[in-house]
């Protein structure tokens, strides 16, 4: 793609990036057959391509961003399924991350908007606001309100938990020691939503590590990775957010030293390991690189120690996994999952038009239920044809998105592993399996 920036523009290191991403695009289009949103609105605009043009003018022209750039790059669920297929290694998700900061600057979005992405801004990554927050939507739930609401406030009911989990000794900080010889030490993320939505997947990781003579240790003052905020233009507010777990991992680091920072949130995942970029021209960039190098999700580091044997005959069953776009585009990690499933027993089943998101992405499905009410519907048939017993995910979101509308359980992977080689049945397999 031809560009025609000035150079007092391209003095702007981050304007240079734009044009270097710009200048790599060669217009092919294979982007747009797998993007979710213009599978489902057929606008070109709802696209890469669309949208790399749409990027391309605003910068280019030095213009502040209007509502139909807002509109569309809203839309991008930032899947980076369009990085799998660009055959020219379009390096979408760091131009559009540059959109959303503009927009965010210079976009002066209606006032319903700005205050619940403020209000998302603000509770998600912050356990207590967020356990407060679902304890109100309960009592909402309760008045029959939700029944009169639309759109977004809908939404935001429906994704509601019918339950919510007590704080788990898993998620406070401290560390849990490997059973017998200690082979390794990991950092594990505790997070910010999942703790809250879902415990038990932190713990089941845990204890399948510590079985596997890993010691674990959730750091002091880690908390949230920054990407929610990230996700919605605010670079420097998820800059900020992510320091303290960036400095709470490093003082491991010197501490006793860590093999591998582990995640099971994929999504968090992909956000860590693009914390060099995150941190660029920071005080701490050196620091976030050398923690980006140990990121590793749970099922990379499970295959890097030479995979879990299962120790107990469980049924036969099938499991069909469901790929998070966090995971198999944003950190190209497609085999370890099913692997390790197969390998612990499971007979493990490909869901049709995996590449497409299920349209969680985040804040994506309070933010763009329309959208991501679709994805989901399409989502949940291509699962249900597989005629699976349950179905296996990495990354709490989908999780979370997925469970309400599938007719059997749906749990993440090392939660089904940890029960292979010792663990609980997971609390949703209850009277399945």
């Amino acid at each position: 793609m031809q560009t025609n920036f000035s150079l007092a523009q391209l003095a702007d290191p981050d304007l240079a990036a734009a044009d270097k991403i710009l200048r790599t695009c060669v217009h092919c289009g294979f982007c747009t057959a797998t993007c979710p949103t213009y599978v489902i609105a057929g606008d070109e605009n709802d696209s890469p391509r669309g949208r790399i043009y749409l990027i391309k003018n605003m910068l280019e022209h030095d213009e502040p961003a209007d509502a139909i750039v807002a509109k569309h790059v809203d839309r991008c669920l930032t899947c980076l399924s369009c990085m799998t297929t660009c055959p020219s290694g379009v390096d979408y998700m760091h131009l559009v991350d540059q959109a959303r900061v503009r927009i965010d600057q210079q976009y002066r979005r209606p006032i319903f908007d700005r205050l619940l992405r403020d209000v998302l801004a603000k509770v998600l990554p912050n356990q207590n606001l967020f356990r407060f927050a679902l304890a109100l939507g309960k009592l909402g739930r309760l008045t029959g309100m939700p029944h009169l609401l639309r759109g977004r406030m809908k939404a935001m009911f429906d994704m509601l938990p019918r339950e919510i989990a007590s704080p788990a000794a898993t998620d406070q900080p401290g560390v849990f020691k490997a059973a017998g010889t200690r082979k390794g030490r990991v950092a594990i993320l505790a997070g910010c939503a999942q703790p809250v939505l879902k415990p038990g997947i932190n713990a089941a990781a845990i204890r399948l590590l510590n079985r596997l003579g890993i010691e674990v240790v959730v750091a002091q003052g880690a908390g949230c990775c920054g990407a929610l905020t990230q996700h919605m233009g605010r670079e420097h507010a998820a800059k900020e957010t992510a320091r303290p777990t960036l400095h709470a991992w490093a003082s491991e680091m010197k501490g006793d030293g860590l093999d591998a920072v582990v995640i099971t949130t994929s999504g968090c995942g992909t956000a860590i390991k693009d914390w060099g970029h995150l941190f660029r021209g920071d005080k701490d960039e050196a620091l976030a690189r050398e923690i980006a190098a140990k990121a590793l999700d749970i099922s990379e580091y499970l295959v890097k120690i030479g995979g879990v044997a299962p120790i107990r005959e469980l049924p036969r069953k099938k499991i069909a996994y469901h790929a998070a776009c966090s995971l198999q585009h944003g950190q190209r990690v497609l085999a370890a999952p099913k692997d390790l499933l197969r390998g612990a027993g499971f007979e493990v089943i490909d869901v049709a038009e995996a590449h497409l998101c299920c349209g969680s992405a985040g804040t994506y499905n309070l933010l763009q239920p329309e959208f991501a009410d679709q994805l989901r519907t399409r989502k949940i048939a291509n699962i249900e044809k597989t005629g699976a017993d349950c179905v296996s995910a990495g990354n709490i979101g989908c999780l979370q998105q997925l469970e309400g509308g599938l007719s059997r359980p749906i749990v993440h992977t090392v939660e089904l592993l940890d029960w292979a080689s010792g663990g609980p049945k997971p609390a949703a397999l209850s009277g399945w399996l």
